[in-house]
């Protein structure tokens, strides 16, 4: 029996998606809503994801369709596991490569040793402001829409939770870190703070969300393999 029949998309379904670059997470929920209705021939069908990723990440992305919808809250409460490349000696506004760097910092006095002597500061209960250019809303726009007109918001500082930071790899200026983090954890936000705690400046130079909950990567699939799934429906 095939899964990928209309029935089962109404009844629900959670879809793990290896978002890719540059993509929103919004983009893949209007293709697999727009990929469903034409395969079917219905105008309408519930689809929603459960936890953005930024254009710039990769990754797990959940997609929900249906009656599954109503457990999207759930689903963005679990357990975040990402993987995060940082570049030390310089910093953007949007604290990624969203935009161009706008100041350069010494690095060369980074070593591993001076990162892992930081890295408990950025574990357990710490609070973190988000990126100017992120979609949180202040005064009834997302700060992005303040950040583009050059309006300065003092933003308050949020409580979050980093269960882990371990070191994958460090090769001057790039730092890759395995994170395990809580829902609403700013991964840009933690690059640039790490970059001050090191007396430099960092970005995030690229960012791959490998599970979500009990959710991994691994069972993902792409938007194309998604596509020729659907084409091999039979009624």
């Amino acid at each position: 029996m095939n899964e990928y029949n209309l029935t089962s998309f109404k009844e629900g379904k959670v879809l793990l998606f290896d978002k890719p670059l540059r993509w929103t997470s919004f983009d893949v929920v209007n293709k697999v809503r727009w990929l469903i209705k034409k395969q079917f021939g219905i105008k309408k069908i519930k689809v929603g994801h459960a936890g953005t990723l930024d254009p710039l990440a990769t990754g797990l992305l959940i997609v929900c369709t249906g009656k599954m919808t109503k457990n999207i809250e759930q689903l963005m409460g679990k357990e975040k596991t990402y993987k995060a490349k940082i570049c030390f000696g310089a910093t953007t506004p949007s604290y990624d490569l969203e935009r161009e760097i706008n100041a350069t910092f010494p690095y060369d006095h980074i070593d591993e040793s001076a990162i892992l002597k930081v890295l408990p500061n950025f574990t357990g209960n710490i609070l973190q402001k988000p990126p100017m250019h992120s979609a949180i809303k202040k005064d009834g726009k997302r700060l992005y829409e303040h950040a583009r007109k050059n309006e300065l918001k003092e933003i308050q500082p949020r409580e979050v939770h980093i269960d882990r930071l371990d070191v994958l790899n460090f090769e001057h200026p790039y730092l890759t870190l395995e994170i395990e983090c809580s829902k609403g954890t700013y991964i840009r936000s933690l690059a640039h703070d790490m970059g001050k705690a090191l007396n430099s400046g960092a970005y995030l130079a690229g960012l791959e969300r490998t599970a979500i909950g009990d959710y991994q990567i691994s069972d993902a699939i792409s938007i194309p393999q998604f596509q020729e799934r659907l084409e091999q429906h039979q009624d």
